[in-house]
């Protein structure tokens, strides 16, 4: 599915983040940034050691990364150049973690565009490990999304899916958005 929002083409796909071809992927990273599963596993083996080496110098000048927060790497072996690092939030069924899950969203943005960048591919950040239920974090993600990109606004996002499920919720939520003219 493709939708245009003023100059941005935004792509909601099922697939391997991995594979894509944008200027920088974004990782659902642990506030360690020290690897994991899921999304994060998948990125490090696949993009090998340059990026870890990167987020080691990180996690000596800063500790780490908190919830809603954001840093850049290369993409080591991976076709995208990047790689932006974000931490999503736990899911408890708070109030703050939807601002927090916004924030992972608006940060790679805003990281992105100060290194102009202008592709970029996004995972459904918080759904796997972290639990949050992805009919209530698609919402947060495109509404954070079309928002910023009145601010920083890049040439093309793609929303990778890796599951056929997941892919139909993002499908539905932004067929249901009122967007701006």
């Amino acid at each position: 599915m493709e939708v245009k929002w003023n100059d941005t083409v935004i792509k909601i796909l099922r697939g391997d983040i991995t594979e894509q071809d944008t200027e920088a992927l974004v990782n659902a990273a642990n506030s360690r940034l020290a690897g994991g599963g899921g999304v994060d596993g998948a990125i490090h083996a696949a993009g090998g050691p340059a990026i870890m080496r990167e987020l080691d110098s990180i996690r000596a000048r800063q500790g780490g990364c908190p919830a809603g927060q954001a840093v850049i790497t290369t993409g080591g072996r991976l076709k995208a150049k990047h790689v932006i690092h974000t931490v999503g939030p736990v899911y408890h069924g708070r109030d703050a973690e939807a601002e927090l899950l916004a924030a992972c969203y608006g940060n790679s943005i805003k990281l992105a565009a100060g290194h102009n960048i202008h592709s970029l591919s996004f995972p459904s950040i918080s759904t796997g490990v972290y639990r949050y239920p992805i009919r209530l974090a698609a919402p947060v993600a495109l509404r954070t999304v079309f928002s910023q990109l009145q601010i920083y606004p890049l040439q093309e996002i793609r929303f990778v899916l890796f599951s056929d499920a997941d892919y139909e919720v993002y499908r539905k939520v932004v067929t249901e958005l009122k967007l701006p003219e």
